[in-house]
């Protein structure tokens, strides 16, 4: 059995996992560093890690799914948190403030069912394409195959 570690023969290097570093716990996602309540270190906005928020307080996202919209309040706190290397964040609002989601009216429903059609309809073949066409095309994969088939022979 060999004795080498690699270049220079130095000893292998210990991999770092979550735990203790620096004297405080680490984890990619759970930062103590980003926990502060006051605001002081974050532009007077209340900061909280990754699921550290206080009850009370939602995500854009987790009011839609109660059927609320935050309704013009403005940003209660923030979730930062380590995504790829790089901090994201996410704006919290207060629940108790968000009001209740507006429904569209039936003639709504309608012109944006309309508009969609639209999106469908290939302005060369006339045709219902069953996907909305692609801005990029023009028009639908077999018109456009039609006519790049057409250009390359000439």
């Amino acid at each position: 059995m060999s004795d080498y570690h690699g270049p220079r023969h130095q000893k292998p290097r210990s991999r770092r996992r979550s735990g203790i570093r620096r004297g405080r716990t680490y984890n990619r996602r759970y930062r103590i560093e980003f926990y502060d309540p006051t605001g002081a270190d974050h532009g007077g906005i209340p900061t909280y890690g990754w699921q550290m928020a206080p009850e009370g307080l939602a995500t854009k996202r987790q009011l839609l799914a109660l059927e609320l919209r935050p309704g013009g309040q403005p940003v209660a706190a923030q979730v930062i948190w380590m995504r790829g290397g790089k901090q994201a964040v996410a704006y919290l609002y207060r629940i108790d403030h968000a009001k209740p989601k507006r429904i569209p009216t039936l003639a709504q429903l309608h012109a944006i069912e309309k508009a969609l059609a639209a999106r469908r309809i290939c302005p060369l073949c006339r045709q219902d394409a069953g996907y909305t066409i692609p801005t990029s095309l023009g028009c639908c994969v077999d018109c456009h195959r039609q006519l790049t088939e057409g250009d390359e022979a000439a």
